[in-house]
């Protein structure tokens, strides 16, 4: 068993107050025996306001919250999965990136999010996160960390099932769906979703989210979850606050999963179909 500790946060539009929490959490989820704290997308700063967003977001080497989040690592010896953080890129847009930090509090690995949430909701909201940010366009898996290889995706990833296919065909053992789903969305589809990507990749998934109400005004639906291999839901930290919980990850489950369905080693190429 890999105890695995999440962080559910109601980010607001100052990084040094989300860092404060975030180093918080790494200590609690030391604390708390857990080999690694997963965070929810954009745990550095949640502002929909991109005029006043803009003076917080710099480039990865200059981030302090990622400073901040690389030193509490290494002062408690965990690994981090830091959900996403805004990061200004190389084309002039910024990238919603996915970092992750080993217990001496270097980067492993990082990850943009590839696919783009634009879009105009029923009650009225609209996104356009294209406007500001580019997206990614390489898949990343990492080995070596406490729960096997783990995959890196974030939030809106979630709905474009090739990208979890080419998870599932690299033989991810866990895999990171941080998000700050809207309100509306994750009551209709957010564990829908979650279990049907942990069944198709046979792999656990690990979703640490945004909740309530945000400085920037915005509401997001919270429901951080853990769902094993089977679809089942080992945790679920709700709707109304933020705070650490913890789950069991168990690397036997995953054995079994394979075993019983294995939809991984069945697999065939269909010809002339594109999933991409």
């Amino acid at each position: 068993m890999t105890r695995v500790a999440l962080l559910q946060m109601t980010a607001g539009i100052d990084p040094a107050v989300n860092a404060a929490t975030i180093s918080d959490g790494v200590a609690e989820a030391a604390r708390g025996g857990a080999a690694m704290l997963f965070t929810p997308e954009m745990s550095g700063l949640l502002d929909r306001d991109r005029a006043r967003a803009a003076s917080h977001i710099v480039r990865e080497d200059g981030d302090p919250v990622l400073a901040a989040t690389r030193a509490a690592a290494a002062r408690h010896g965990i690994w981090v999965a830091l959900g996403s953080l805004a990061v200004a890129g190389e084309s002039g847009k910024w990238a919603n990136r996915s970092l992750l930090v080993d217990p001496a509090g270097n980067v492993a690995a990082r990850y943009d999010k590839i696919h783009m949430f634009d879009v105009d909701l029923a009650g009225g909201e609209s996104w356009r996160e294209s406007n500001a940010y580019a997206p990614g366009n390489e898949v990343v898996t990492v080995d070596g960390t406490p729960l096997g290889r783990l995959g890196l995706t974030v939030c809106y990833d979630i709905r474009f099932p090739a990208l979890f296919e080419e998870l599932g065909r690299r033989r991810c053992d866990a895999i990171a769906i941080p998000a700050a789903f809207t309100v509306p969305t994750g009551e209709a589809h957010w564990h829908l979703l979650q279990r049907a990507r942990a069944v198709e990749a046979s792999a656990w998934v690990i979703s640490a989210a945004q909740v309530g109400t945000h400085a920037d005004g915005r509401r997001t639906y919270g429901h951080s979850l853990v769902v094993d291999p089977w679809g089942k839901i080992v945790l679920d930290m709700g709707g109304e606050t933020a705070g650490v919980g913890f789950a069991e990850i168990d690397a036997a489950r995953t054995v079994e999963v394979r075993a019983q369905v294995p939809s991984l080693a069945n697999r065939r190429e269909i010809p002339n179909l594109d999933l991409s």
